[in-house]
């Protein structure tokens, strides 16, 4: 009863249970596509069934973003954020049972894709906007960089413990597997039904949708955030067959040298922004931190040794870490009525980034006879972008509406 009252009483607890909210969307994003050659073996499915399920996540994850931003002011977040944490545990146990008890394994599987983006969205909005808000004296820049450094700590240990576990019960244990990760988002559920939540917008109207269009600022923001998701994965989603095809690893020391050093870098360059946040200025280090990105894009692209290629991968989860929380915590300065609604869009906004970033690699990798330096050079434009973008937005006073 005692830690029950400290959750009820703790804005700390609050901050702790929202670090659990995104290693719980590490896990929602993560453990599908490790399994996925699983699926296709288990259940005799297709290459393009296994790719409409990456497709379907994104579609589900989009629309989230859009239509939280609209709702959870009404509802109220701490309604959203337990069944958000529900949804996605039932959609991560649910791969263990649903595809075997419906007649078609493929519609199950679709189901826990459909229930894991719809829990793991709904976090993307929601968790931001809750830390921004808590009255806790501390330095916001800080607390938003510790709080995105949790998702990198989350992908780094599900590939790594996934991986182990299946390493050392063999692959058919893939099902208590995701009963084992099914335990973070119901721990989760119970730690946001209690800890104290302060909304954004209390005691003040937000900005809508229609206010927020209509602001230069607003569309700085987005552009920043469109190129903060396509610099980040124009690289990571490669990561992995750059370890391979360079190296000549096996596809498990790919993963491990690939997206987990991707990860482990962009977590540290998180932590470390977290430690000077209130001495610097977010945008001019976030310029700083796009030219970085430049080189390590250069360096994959142009290296003609594979251990130099691999070096700009980790070089690019070093750069891109500050993007995200930086520019969260900028569009609440720069906009501070934004509300929800604005950290929904600007989700939005970097969902489509991490979209547009691989498919612009692969357009033009496969223009150019599967030429992936080719691809990953024409990706330089993102970062180049926002470099741009943010020297203008750093031009611009904070909009009072």
């Amino acid at each position: 009863m005692s830690y029950v009252k400290k959750l009820r009483g703790s804005y700390q607890h609050t901050i702790y249970a929202s670090y659990l909210g995104y290693i719980t969307q590490a896990v929602v994003n993560m453990l599908p596509p490790l399994l996925f050659l699983i699926f296709q073996d288990s259940f005799s499915l297709s290459l393009a069934e296994i790719t409409s399920l990456v497709t379907i996540n994104f579609c589900v994850q989009i629309a989230v973003d859009l239509i939280a931003g609209k709702i959870s002011d009404r509802i109220g977040y701490r309604k959203l954020a337990v069944f958000a944490h529900f949804i996605a545990a039932v959609g991560l146990t649910g791969f263990a049972w649903i595809p075997f008890v419906l007649p078609s394994p493929y519609i199950g599987l679709l189901v826990c894709i459909v229930l894991d983006a719809i829990g793991g969205g709904l976090d993307e909005v929601l968790i931001s906007p809750i830390v921004e808000a808590c009255p806790d004296g501390k330095n916001k820049k800080t607390a938003m960089a510790l709080l995105h450094s949790f998702y990198c700590w989350g992908v780094v240990g599900v590939v790594l413990l996934t991986t182990l576990f299946l390493k050392a019960f063999g692959k058919e244990s893939w099902r208590i597997a995701c009963l084992l990760w099914g335990i973070v988002p119901l721990l989760d559920m119970f730690m946001f039904m209690l800890v104290p939540i302060h909304a954004l917008s209390e005691g003040q109207e937000g900005m809508g949708y229609r206010d927020l269009v209509k602001s230069g600022t607003f569309w700085l923001l987005i552009v920043l955030m469109i190129t903060a998701g396509a610099s980040e994965q124009a690289m990571s989603q490669w990561a992995s067959a750059f370890a391979e095809k360079g190296l000549g690893v096996t596809k498990v020391m790919g993963d491990l040298l690939g997206p987990c050093m991707f990860a482990i870098l962009m977590g540290t360059s998180r932590v470390i922004y977290a430690k000077i946040a209130p001495r610097i200025d977010t945008l001019k280090y976030a310029m700083l931190c796009g030219g970085l990105c430049i080189i390590s894009y250069l360096l994959a692209a142009f290296s003609p040794w594979p251990i130099l290629s691999l070096l700009g991968c980790a070089l690019c989860g070093l750069s891109v870490g500050i993007f995200w929380p930086g520019f969260f915590s900028t569009a609440a300065v720069k906009l501070p009525k934004g509300g929800t609604a604005l950290f929904a869009l600007l989700a939005f906004a970097g969902d489509i980034g991490c979209s547009g970033g691989p498919t612009l690699v692969g357009l033009v990798s496969g223009a150019h006879s599967d030429d992936l330096k080719t691809g990953l050079f024409a990706a330089i434009v993102f970062p180049v972008v926002l470099i741009i973008a943010s020297a203008a937005l750093g031009k611009r006073k904070a909009e009072e509406f």
